[in-house]
């Protein structure tokens, strides 16, 4: 009989191990970080929702419900879906838990994401994002903190530089449908310039079309109607609100009257972090108002705002983390001496200090070990040792070695 074949990582899935995980987890702690420093709280959602969470929340129409949800039929034969994004999730979990008595909750949270499109640089089927939310606070104050938040993100993470916020209004209902009316108009009278996906979005989704990045489409985008012509006043006066916080916090941006966000939930703010670092597809973190996302799913008139960023595409940009190397590794040699160990390692770790011990070798094989991980010292120990009560410090950066007490390791550790 032959062997069966290895199985093999499902496409747009990825394994970490090493410096690609290091950077992973260097994004999340910076993030975490932060978000405290914020005051935003902790939120997790479920990983599954039923299917109508995303479907009334994002739109039958849009590409992500229409093309890239996985979604199936459970054992009770109710339709579910993995997450495709954080914000439908959080938002019925706002409504069914009743967190509406914490309004305005400033929520926070990371983790993976799946949608069902072609894999490509810092893209994956199952992928991995930070989030925050500001919900219940319809003051343009609430879209500044949160831009501030991610421009400070940026900056902690060291790739400021080279990354760009650009900003939009979407502005409010009546602006948002007067300005599709009017692009809706524009487009129609130029259907045939257009790409047969554009011609689609057309009768789905025509703000979509103005940042196609087919080249078909950008004579008839470029020459869209702008938002600026059907602003009502009250719309104008809240961008100018949030502009005016960006700047009194420092922070830099440039105006793109094209940014449109796809989803039919948004309004207001609309704004994406973009670098040239990564290729075609430059967008680092996005997000925006979403005042209709809320009501979309059943509850009341809800204002909020938030953001959300590829785990995956900031770790390509970040400097490698520096290793993180154990202080002390144990060289037990002998039965008796590998208890004691056990004992010391147990006793090290618990008082905060990185400790590690090769589970097998000769002497020289686990002082190389020690030597590998990047130890400062080695503690050997073996039936002399134990006899005196006395380990055998090694530092290895200078090879000196000094004899401790077994129940000093510890404290002499730390005082060097």
């Amino acid at each position: 009989m032959s062997k069966p074949a290895t199985p093999q990582a499902v496409r747009g899935t990825q394994d970490m191990l090493g410096e690609q995980a290091e950077r992973f987890d260097a994004v999340v702690r910076g993030f975490d970080r932060l978000r405290r420093l914020y005051g935003f709280g902790r939120v997790e959602v479920p990983v599954f929702e039923a299917t109508a969470v995303f479907a009334r929340s994002l739109g039958e129409t849009t590409d992500v419900v229409s093309k890239e949800m996985y979604t199936f039929e459970d054992r009770g034969g109710d339709s579910l879906t993995l997450r495709p994004e954080f914000t439908a999730g959080i938002a019925r979990a706002y409504l069914t838990e009743g967190w509406q008595q914490h309004a305005p909750l400033k929520v926070a949270t990371h983790g993976p994401l799946f949608r069902y499109e072609r894999p490509q640089k810092g893209r994956f089927r199952q992928f991995h994002q930070l989030d925050a939310e500001v919900i219940g606070a319809a003051e343009p104050a609430a879209d500044v903190e949160l831009l501030v938040l991610a421009a400070h993100l940026l900056d902690e993470l060291g790739i400021a530089d080279g990354v760009t916020l650009t900003l939009n209004t979407l502005g409010d209902t009546a602006t948002r449908d007067a300005w599709r009316a009017a692009l809706v108009a524009h487009f129609t009278a130029h259907r045939d310039a257009l790409s047969p996906e554009s011609v689609d979005r057309l009768a789905r989704n025509p703000l979509r079309i103005l940042d196609s990045k087919d080249p078909r489409d950008r004579p008839v985008a470029d020459a869209a109607p702008s938002i600026d012509a059907h602003m009502s006043a009250e719309a104008g006066a809240f961008f100018e609100r949030v502009t005016g916080g960006l700047e009194a916090a420092g922070v830099a941006w440039t105006r793109d009257a094209r940014l449109v966000r796809g989803l039919d939930y948004y309004r207001h703010t609309a704004f994406e972090f973009v670098t040239d670092r990564l290729g075609a597809q430059g967008t680092v973190l996005g997000g925006g108002r979403y005042d209709g996302l809320i009501e979309a799913l059943g509850g009341p008139h809800t204002p909020a705002v938030g953001w959300a960023a590829g785990i995956e595409r900031l770790a390509m940009l970040i400097d490698p983390p520096a290793p993180e190397h154990v202080t002390v590794a144990l060289v037990p040699m002998g039965a008796a001496a590998e208890a004691a160990a056990m004992r010391l390692l147990a006793d090290l770790r618990r008082q905060g200090i990185a400790a590690d011990m090769a589970y097998k070798g000769n002497m020289k094989k686990r002082l190389h070990k020690a030597d590998a991980t990047g130890a400062r010292y080695a503690a050997i120990i073996g039936d002399d040792e134990l006899a005196s009560g006395e380990v055998g410090l090694k530092d290895l950066a200078n090879g000196s070695q000094q004899w401790v007490r077994l129940d000093a390791l510890a404290a002499a550790v730390v005082a060097h």
